[in-house]
């Protein structure tokens, strides 16, 4: 089987190509059965692929295929060859099984939209790239994908063109994330520069031989690809085009963050690990940008009306909590909860387009009353919802926080104000989750359902709830009475914290006191948000800057793009533009003279004709 792991991307492209050829001349049918059923069959290929790799690991516990050498120039020979070890599996599982999903429902959501066939052929794209990504064999080929989720994140963004508003939002997110891919784009130089190749695992031996830990050259590397990671992953200080992109259909929004986009800059700390356990001070500027952007995030989210954005600061938060874990080396512990929050964050947008859809409204205070309109969607929130603040036992992303919280204390890297933090980061994602699910579903019925949900969007939702609730136990601690089989899986690839240092806490004792946040976040909940509260938000000065993100587009519009737009107003008569605009006066000018030859009279033509061939006839004769 690991032969045809080429096609895993070549079948969703081959897919995203017909779609945009021919999408406007074949049915609505055939383009569904194709953009879905190609999602499917390169997500049943990765299970085939995945059970052969478990079942026979591949030399190396890695397998590379070697398809065709790029190009070839000045000793520069980067391959298109893909890689797959137990991290980029992981990452493959969940981005074409969820896409899959997340495409079985869109063929039922997007039925009535008259792009049908372009936005399945952006979104097929969409996880066509994130799969190069995440099986690039080297950085080049990487960067290639990362660039593509970007072109398809701005096409899905501003997938509604005819809203100005949508293609601002597209625009916004393009722009802000050119600033991360430019510093991971100088990044790919300086290493190339220094080490010779872009071969990622060659890259990391050479790193590891030639350059010491905490050299200047070390810490300038990891910071560049910090920037690209930050970019991408929504992190500060780059945070604010993620809350913006909801613009997008909410299949977009669940592709975005729950399997691709945003989580490409974890997986690019992850796979270049080495890099960072060189440059110690940007390992940890990785675990306090995460921590600061999982609470700023949280507390942003605690204010919104609007349900996507609600979501949108949940990702921004939990993607915090997936860095923190980077930063501090728990590698494992932040992969692992990447796949817990694909599946219930998958879930959670799902379930509010279904809301959404069905009563034409995203603002919460409009909603109310809805858990016995919309029961499936109702329950996928619970679900969803329990999950995304960790109901000890019962929910995947206990198990996931909790390892993240535990070893951001006990792990060598650790300490008491990240565990503080983390703690504090749960109760408000309990409180934030529990105060849109009272707004939304209980409380006085404030609008009717005006359609139901299909077969397609049900099958995805139960899904997604099932993995939501059983994910987490790929990876039980073993106090928990289970085995820690993903982490054991991923260490094969990446280092072990475990193995290094006990700490000064247990796990017991973390997982006490998650549970015992989550619970006091939904008693908050229930107390501040309750049906019996006044639905009224709230007003406060505090509340509005949270509301705004904490005023960071305010921020940079004043410092970045208003004073771009003085200098282009200034810069509008550049002496640079003198020359130019004389050529074409001169074109222009010999247009005009050009045109009063043009009289219609026919004998001043044939005039014309005659004296020019008695001019160039002198010419020939004077000049011989």
């Amino acid at each position: 089987m690991f032969k045809l792991l080429w096609l895993v991307a070549a079948i969703p492209f081959a897919s995203a190509a017909l779609l945009a050829l021919f999408g406007s001349r074949i049915t609505r049918r055939v383009v569904a059965i194709l953009g879905t059923g190609s999602i499917g069959l390169a997500a049943v290929l990765t299970m085939s692929i995945g059970a052969e790799f478990i079942a026979s690991p591949p030399a190396g516990n890695a397998y590379v295929q070697h398809l065709w050498t790029w190009m070839n120039t000045g000793g520069f020979q980067p391959e298109i060859a893909l890689y797959l070890d137990p991290v980029s599996l992981l990452m493959l599982l969940v981005v074409t099984f969820v896409g899959f999903l997340i495409h079985l429902y869109s063929v039922e959501y997007m039925r009535n939209d008259e792009g049908y066939a372009r936005f399945f052929a952006y979104m097929n794209l969409f996880v066509a790239s994130m799969i190069t990504l995440v099986l690039a064999n080297n950085l080049l080929l990487l960067y290639l994908g990362w660039e593509g989720v970007g072109l398809c994140s701005f096409l899905l963004i501003g997938f509604w063109y005819q809203d100005p508003a949508n293609v601002r939002a597209a625009g916004k997110a393009f722009i802000v994330t050119r600033i991360g891919d430019t510093a991971f784009a100088v990044g790919l130089f300086l290493l190339f520069t220094r080490l010779g190749t872009l071969d990622i695992q060659e890259v990391m031996h050479r790193a590891s031989a030639h350059w010491s830990p905490g050299s200047g050259i070390a810490m300038a590397a990891a910071a560049l690809l910090l920037g690209g990671a930050v970019g991408k992953s929504a992190q500060l200080p780059l945070q604010t085009w993620l809350p913006d992109a909801m613009a997008g259909p909410t299949p977009t929004s669940a592709l975005i963050h729950a399997a691709t986009m945003v989580t490409a800059g974890v997986y690019l700390i992850a796979r270049t690990h080495v890099l960072f356990t060189l440059a110690p001070v940007v390992q940890l500027a990785v675990a306090i940008i995460g921590t600061a952007t999982m609470l700023m995030a949280a507390f942003s989210a605690l204010v919104q009306r609007d349900m996507k954005r609600v979501l949108a600061y949940s990702t921004i938060s939990q993607i915090g909590y997936m860095f923190l874990a980077l930063g501090l080396g728990a590698w494992s512990a932040a992969m692992f909860h990447f796949m817990t929050h694909a599946f219930f964050k998958a879930l959670l947008f799902l379930a509010a387009g279904v809301v959404i859809h069905a009563v034409h409204e995203q603002d919460m205070f409009r909603m109310g009353g809805l858990r016995s309109e919309l029961r499936l969607a109702f329950w996928s929130f619970v679900i969803g919802g329990s999950a995304l603040s960790g109901l000890p036992l019962i929910t995947a992303g206990f198990f996931s926080k909790d390892l993240i919280l535990w070893q951001s204390w006990a792990g060598p890297n650790g300490n008491a104000w990240f565990w503080v933090a983390g703690m504090t980061g749960a109760l408000l994602t309990s409180l934030y989750t529990f105060r849109m699910i009272s707004l939304a579903f209980y409380g006085p019925l404030q609008s009717h359902v005006k359609e139901e949900s299909g077969l397609a969007v049900r099958v995805s939702l139960i899904a997604l709830c099932v993995l939501s609730l059983a994910g987490g136990y790929v990876d039980t601690p073993p106090h928990f009475g289970g085995t820690p089989a993903l982490s054991n899986f991923l260490n094969t690839a990446l280092p072990s914290l475990e193995e290094v240092h006990i700490g000064p806490i247990t796990e017991i004792t973390t997982a006490l006191s998650a549970s015992a946040v989550f619970a006091l976040g939904l008693a908050l909940a229930y107390l501040l948000y309750g049906p019996q509260r006044s639905r009224l938000p709230a007003r406060g000065s505090l509340q509005q800057l949270w509301f705004a993100g904490w005023g960071f587009d305010w921020l940079y519009d004043r410092l970045l793009v208003r004073p771009f737009q003085w200098l282009t107003r200034k810069s509008a008569r550049d002496l640079a533009d003198v020359p130019i605009k004389g050529l074409a006066q001169i074109a222009m000018l010999g247009h005009r003279c050009l045109q009063l030859t043009q009289t219609g009279r026919v004998r001043w033509y044939a005039m014309g004709l005659a004296m020019g061939t008695v001019a160039i006839l002198a010419i020939a004769f004077f000049v011989r």
